[in-house]
């Protein structure tokens, strides 16, 4: 008996053609499985009443080799398969993964994959218990769980559990096709995340962000552009080497961040500084194809957008020109953070709107930080309020 898969997944044969070929494939319409096979010459198709993909492979490889007959309603269907961290993850990764921006896309492969050999591709949700959590803690603290095989702080494992619990809680509100819950409850709800007692977030000073732009000066013109919009209008850098001209509205001063380039997978539009509008123009002279092209393309081909890893390297380039000591976490975000600071008098809501922030919690816990002369400042205030006139 052969099987092969079609890359895009959406369709699955097994057995040989002319003797015990069948196949399965989604319902466009509902997304239910259907599995078509020949008798007699004739073409025959059934729903499988279900949207578990390995489920039905599994079932059209039975199928074939005659151990089933394709009745979604037999008996051997009556009585549903224990859910496994592998098949849950399926679902998951198949009905939600796809609704979220590419960067998180990524991460739910990387990390579900993770989970799945930490905890065991067989392994029942609902077992999991706070031994299997301070497990995990411990051994990716240590370097012993993820690919890397290397040592993580805190902050790192809070966002693994983080997409763990999301997961549990996602399959304990949702039903399969009888009306049955996915799981009766999260095994692992009200269990604490481990936080960092003293996160690194650099706030990127006024002097080191104008010795930056001198030193950009005797760079690559992508950087120099990269760096300023990255201060005037404080989105990540991931967005920023993404933009296409197709994004910048230079008559209404205004660029659109599109969601799948955004990590909260949020699209909107700001306006734009005059600063950021003279490097903008800078770009197109130095890349005048318009249209859909990058405003920042990548060296070799100018029909991409620039790689991470390009200005990563570029950012440390410049902090070597620029004369200034490396610092752990002043990186490409710590221009987002200055961004978030230097707005502090403004409405919170508003710093959202422009930042590309879906919430003013984040602003307030993460990204704003009052440096010496604002806390001045608010002294000064307070004693100029406090002494009566005279």
């Amino acid at each position: 008996m052969m099987a092969r898969t079609k890359r895009d997944r959406r369709a699955y044969s097994a057995g040989e053609r002319g003797r015990n070929r069948a196949r399965v494939f989604p319902d466009p319409r509902t997304g239910l499985f259907q599995i078509e096979w020949r008798e007699n010459g004739r073409r025959l198709t059934r729903s499988l009443k279900h949207r578990d993909w390995r489920r039905a492979k599994r079932q059209a490889d039975e199928f074939a080799a005659g151990f089933a007959k394709p009745e979604p309603n037999g008996k051997k269907d009556a009585e549903p398969e224990p859910l496994t961290l592998e098949r849950l993850f399926d679902i998951y990764g198949e009905e939600v993964t796809p609704t979220k921006a590419a960067a998180s896309q990524r991460y739910d492969r990387a990390t579900l994959a993770m989970f799945l050999g930490f905890f065991g591709k067989r392994r029942r949700p609902e077992t999991l218990s706070r031994r299997d959590w301070d497990r995990f803690i411990r051994a990716r603290r240590a370097g012993k769980a993820g690919r890397s095989r290397r040592p993580v702080a805190n902050r790192t494992i809070q966002q693994d559990l983080k997409l763990l619990l999301a997961v549990l809680n996602w399959a304990a509100k949702s039903r399969d096709e009888e009306g049955r819950l996915l799981l009766e409850s999260n095994p692992l709800r009200g269990l604490k995340t481990p936080a960092e007692k003293n996160p690194t977030r650099v706030l990127l000073t006024d002097a080191e962000y104008q010795a930056l732009l001198r030193a950009s000066e005797v760079m690559d013109w992508r950087f120099r552009v990269a760096l300023v919009i990255a201060h005037e209008t404080g989105h990540r850098i991931g967005a920023i080497r993404q933009l296409r001209w197709s994004d910048i509205d230079m008559g209404a001063k205004a660029i659109r961040w599109r969601a799948e380039h955004e990590k909260t997978g949020y699209e909107h539009r700001t306006p734009v500084t005059a600063e950021a509008l003279d490097v903008l123009e800078e770009a197109r002279m130095q890349n005048p194809r318009g249209g859909n092209s990058p405003v920042l393309p990548a060296p070799r081909d100018p029909s991409r957008c620039l790689d991470r890893s390009r200005v990563r390297v570029w950012w440390d380039k410049a902090q070597r020109l620029a004369g200034l000591e490396p610092k752990r976490g002043r990186g490409w975000h710590s221009l987002r953070r200055k961004f978030a600071s230097d707005l502090m008098n403004q409405p919170l809501r508003v710093l959202c709107e422009l930042g590309g922030w879906k919430t003013a919690q984040t602003v307030l816990q993460c990204y704003q930080r009052a440096d010496e002369d604002q806390l001045r400042k608010a002294l000064e205030d307070r004693r100029r309020v406090s002494i009566p006139a005279e």
